[in-house]
């Protein structure tokens, strides 16, 4: 199964000062609006490499990424 992932544009909304990985419905479920589209994922560990080559410092979200958040 697929699920669209996006990064989070604004490093400062998370407590890790970091670029957050969301899948797509969490993102719009907290608000999140600046974001860039990453694609559709078989799991949120190939999201954040994607997202790492738009931002080095990229985490998972420790809610709907949980295996991809490294704090």
């Amino acid at each position: 199964m697929y699920t669209k992932y996006v990064v989070n544009n604004n490093p400062t909304l998370n407590p890790g000062f970091h670029h957050e990985v969301h899948t797509q419905e969490h993102a719009k479920e907290l608000g999140i609006h600046s974001v860039q589209e990453l694609g559709f994922f078989t799991n949120e560990i190939d999201a954040v490499a994607c997202a790492k080559k738009i931002y080095a410092n990229a985490d998972g979200c420790a809610i709907c990424c949980p295996r991809a958040h490294r704090g």
